[in-house]
C-alpha cells in the first residue's frame, strides 16, 4: 500500500508549491499598478469600474489536465480518480480579481475550483505565476523559505484600510425663518 502512496504524495508536493506561489503573489502585487499588473500577469479577461478611483480585473484561467489510460495491469486513471475523490482537490479553474484604488492593487481574490490535493488556491498559480517568477521593480518583497509569512495552506491576512471619509450629500442649504412684525404708526 505504501508502495502505491509514495509515488503519489511526491506528485501532490506540486500542489502545495503553486499554492504558496499564488498566496505570494496576494503579498507581492499589493501597491503595484495597472500597468505593472499587465506586464505580469497580462490582458484581464474583464474591467469593472466600480467608480472613478476604484476598478477591478478578471482573469479566469482552466488548468488543462490530461487524463491517463488504464492498462489491464496498471489501473493508473482509476488510482488518480480514488486519489482525488478520497483526498479531494482536484480543481481546475481559478478566477482572480485584482482590485485597484488609485490605480494601485489593494486587494487580490482567488475564487472557483481552484484548490489542488495538498494547499488551496494552487490552480491560481497559473494566473500570477508571472509575477512571482520574474518580479517587478514596484513589487514588495517577501522573504521566501519554509518559514516565511506565505502559507500553502491558507490566504495571507488582509491588510486593514485605513477608514475613509464619510461621503457627505448635498442638502439644500437651511435659510433661517425670517418674520416680520407690522409697522407701528409713528406717533404725533
Amino acid at each position: 500500500m505504501m508502495a502505491v502512496l509514495a509515488p503519489l504524495m511526491g506528485l501532490s508536493g506540486c500542489g502545495y508549491t503553486d499554492s504558496r506561489a499564488a498566496h505570494r503573489a496576494q503579498m507581492t502585487m499589493i501597491g503595484i499598478d495597472s500597468q505593472d499588473v499587465q506586464t505580469c500577469v497580462g490582458i484581464p479577461d474583464k474591467i469593472k469600474k466600480i467608480s472613478d478611483n476604484v476598478q477591478i480585473f478578471e482573469y479566469s484561467r482552466t488548468l488543462n489536465i490530461p487524463s491517463t489510460n488504464d492498462s489491464a495491469l496498471f489501473p493508473l486513471q482509476s488510482l488518480v480518480n480514488l486519489t482525488e475523490t478520497a483526498l479531494g482537490g482536484a480543481g481546475k479553474t481559478c478566477i482572480t480579481d485584482i482590485r485597484f484604488e488609485n490605480d494601485r492593487v489593494t486587494d487580490v481574490h482567488y475564487s472557483g475550483d481552484d484548490d489542488e490535493i495538498i494547499g488551496t488556491d494552487g490552480v491560481c498559480s497559473i494566473v500570477t505565476r508571472g509575477c512571482v517568477r520574474q518580479p517587478l521593480a514596484s513589487m514588495k518583497h517577501v522573504r521566501k523559505g519554509p518559514f516565511g509569512p506565505v502559507s500553502g495552506f491558507y490566504s495571507p491576512k488582509a491588510t486593514p484600510r485605513p477608514a475613509t471619509e464619510p461621503v457627505l450629500t448635498p442638502t439644500a442649504p437651511v435659510v433661517p425663518a425670517v418674520t416680520t412684525t407690522p409697522a407701528t404708526p409713528a406717533a404725533k
